[in-house]
């Protein structure tokens, strides 16, 4: 009886091979998908795919920051991952889970290493989408659990859902959200010498900056600040490695007290190299409108500097899209300050030594 139902059952390698064999097809299903999708969203119109980014379906590429793309989609992916493995009608909550972020996570590998998406993009998207990959893998779960049907007719739904929103979405506007970020550090140095290093910042070295998680993900560093004249009118140039530059006019001189200025990025000298498309600054998703210094006295003739800036966000889902770029420019505001304090310490450090000898 039990060489008989080895028989039929066949070796337990094989049986476990062929399992495994199943596992791995869902998951490449899975990766097709996510990658075809952003292929067909992504590839140029008349041109190779180094082309400039205007693809055939959406000029500028502009479906990618789509709720249709960012959320429906990995949700997709995860449905397909997990309905093209043959249920045994048991609850595999881990499996329907974690498995289609094997699928999303491949997926991003192909895309970074084409060129196809950049890694800023990637990482800040990368939580929603695995997030949305479980809720289709455990739907799929569900439904083969409880024997509904995992017919092509669903699937193929469920695959074109993404691009029938995304072309509803391109023909809307997104929502706008203003968002205010402040920091501030106190500095021990007088009032006098903190405003010669806010108004105009010299070259900054290297070992003056420290590396944060914004830089390692691909933000440039900043180099320099350099303003044109004293006073309302006077023009900064904030300039970033890798070509980025800010164009500040001031439109508030207080001395010693407040700079307050307006922002504008010269876009059309970024390298595409700089920043991932969609989250350039000045363009259709995210801008940084203005930006603000001001001076506070506070005991023992310290000084407390904040930082102010204010940005525009345009996208569908600008409650997490806000939790990024107020992370990304509280970790900037924060470098900039943090290198104005150095140099303010350690000239009034000096200065107190050449007075107290």
């Amino acid at each position: 009886m039990l060489n008989m139902f080895s028989y039929i059952e066949g070796p337990p390698t094989m049986v476990a091979w062929f399992k495994n064999r199943q596992y791995v097809l869902a998951i490449a299903a899975g990766i097709i998908y996510g990658v075809g999708l952003r292929l067909i969203l992504h590839w140029p119109l008349g041109g190779p795919m180094n082309a400039p980014r205007e693809s055939m379906w959406y000029p500028n590429d502009l479906w990618v920051m789509s709720f249709g793309f960012l959320i429906v989609a990995p949700v997709t992916v995860g449905w397909i991952t997990i309905a093209s493995t043959p249920s045994d009608g048991r609850y595999h909550w881990a499996g329907w889970i974690f498995r289609p972020w094997i699928a999303v996570l491949l997926s991003y590998a192909v895309l970074l290493l084409a060129v196809i998406e950049g890694a800023i993009c990637l990482i800040f998207a990368l939580p929603v989408t695995l997030v949305c990959a479980s809720i289709g893998g455990v739907a799929a779960g569900l439904a083969g659990r409880h024997r509904y049907r995992h017919g092509r007719a669903t699937t193929l739904c469920l695959a074109v859902l993404p691009l029938a929103l995304c072309a509803i979405e391109a023909q809307l506007d997104g929502p706008l959200a203003m968002r205010t970020v402040n920091t501030s550090t106190v500095i021990h140095a007088p009032v006098a010498v903190v405003w010669m290093n806010v108004k105009s910042v010299p070259r900054i070295d290297h070992e003056e900056v420290r590396r944060t998680w914004t830089h390692f993900i691909g933000f440039p560093l900043p180099v320099e600040a350099t303003l044109d004249h004293d006073g309302i009118g006077g023009v900064r140039h904030a300039t970033f490695e890798g070509g980025l530059l800010f164009v500040e006019t001031i439109d508030e001189w207080q001395p010693e007290q407040r700079l307050g200025f307006t922002i504008a990025a010269d876009t059309a000298h970024i390298p595409p190299t700089t920043l991932d498309e969609h989250v350039t600054i000045g363009g259709r998703y995210f801008d940084v409108l203005d930006g603000e210094y001001w001076l506070e006295p506070v005991a023992n003739g310290d000084v407390l500097l904040h930082l102010r800036s204010r940005q525009r966000l345009n996208t569908d889902f600008n409650a997490y899209a806000a939790l990024w770029t107020d992370a990304v420019m509280r970790d900037l505001q924060e470098s900039i300050l943090e290198v104005v304090k150095h140099r303010c310490e350690a000239q009034a450090g000096r200065v107190s030594a050449r007075l107290n000898p």
